[in-house]
């Protein structure tokens, strides 16, 4: 899980206006049968053999179990798959997420929260599937736990294996809006070949400078890969669209963690969407950071203080969002989940 995909203290700021209702089906269903979200997928498939699914481009043949940066071969790794009623009140709804937990990640965040399975590659080995058993966790999500949407966190590096499997899943019987729940470290190649596909984008813009990108995740180039990819979702989603019940059915949500030490660059990414993307779509600020996995080894010891979270606020304002969420100032430890439940991460919190 990424940061962010956890239990949530209550949300201090909503949004100014709600977009139109719809109930109308997720296109991916069209394109399936137009033929198209086959054709998608071969190409997907074909990128695999010199892969370049993501901004690393580490181009070793997947197609035959070489392993890059991510340590993912052919088939998807999924670690879990819940309902989750931790997420923006648009995401869960009131019948939860479909959340699916893909294991390994393109990122190597010194503090992820996730780390048990994004970062223990060897374990994760346990955990892969085949097309026809992603397929059949999705339908599970969508017929027993009824759940509103499938949200796929971290599918950065596993973009060719969902759509494969969807030509699984719808027909049989899958139409839950799809929830592209990433890193924000995204290629924009891939996510160009998305377009119809993904329903809802929830990315991550993490950092507003290359220095801690690269010395906290390992990620360089990643404002601008980041930029780029949150400015090609917008353009295929535009601003949330709501169902009948308030659940979202289609859109944009960006997220942003608030670290110690000013090292997001909070108020330069706010200032950033405002200006180059959109006064008007919505914005999830977390103040959740918890110094889990390897932080403290970077002086990353501690929470944020009441006037780091202030001067996020006042960020916020300042930037004239109008659609936002920002976490209250809770215990961040209650949002670290436990992947030793396969099942659902979030049993000892309230969740599953």
């Amino acid at each position: 899980m990424r940061q962010g995909a956890s239990t949530r203290t209550p949300l201090l700021l909503f949004w100014k206006g709600l977009a139109e209702m719809t109930a109308a089906s997720p296109r991916y269903v069209s394109l399936y049968h137009s033929g198209e979200l086959e054709r998608r997928a071969k190409l997907l498939e074909a990128r695999l053999e010199r892969c370049d699914i993501c901004p690393r481009q580490c181009r070793l043949n997947r197609l035959e179990g070489e392993r890059g940066f991510c340590h993912s071969g052919y088939l998807p790794v999924v670690s879990a798959a819940c309902a989750h009623f931790g997420e923006e009140p648009v995401i869960s709804g009131s019948r939860g997420s479909g959340t699916v937990f893909f294991g390994n990640c393109n990122m190597r965040c010194v503090y992820c929260q996730n780390h048990q399975i994004s970062q223990d590659w060897e374990r994760q080995e346990s955990r892969t599937v085949s097309f026809q058993e992603l397929a059949g966790r999705m339908l599970r999500l969508q017929d027993e736990l009824g759940c509103h949407n499938i949200n796929l966190v971290s599918p950065s590096h596993f973009v060719p294996q969902i759509v494969r499997a969807l030509l699984y899943a719808v027909p049989m019987g899958l139409r839950l809006p799809l929830v592209y729940n990433s890193n924000g470290y995204d290629s924009l190649a891939t996510l160009k070949s998305l377009d119809g596909i993904i329903d809802i984008y929830l990315p991550d813009l993490r950092y507003a400078s290359d220095g801690p990108a690269v010395e906290l995740s390992g990620a360089p180039g990643y404002v601008d890969a980041a930029r780029e990819a949150v400015r090609e979702m917008y353009r295929q989603v535009g601003n949330i669209v709501l169902d009948r019940e308030g659940a979202a059915r289609r859109g944009l949500i960006v997220r942003h963690l608030i670290l110690p030490g000013g090292l997001a660059g909070t108020a330069q990414t706010l200032d950033w969407l405002a200006k180059e993307l959109s006064r008007g779509l919505s914005v999830s600020i977390m103040s959740q950071y918890y110094p889990a996995h390897r932080a403290r080894e970077h002086g990353l010891s501690r929470q944020i203080t009441a006037e780091e979270y202030a001067d996020a606020v006042r960020a916020l304002h300042k930037a004239g969002i109008e659609t936002a969420w920002v976490q209250g100032m809770g215990s961040p430890e209650v949002y670290l989940p436990d992947f030793e439940r396969e099942e659902s991460p979030f049993v000892a919190a309230g969740e599953g």
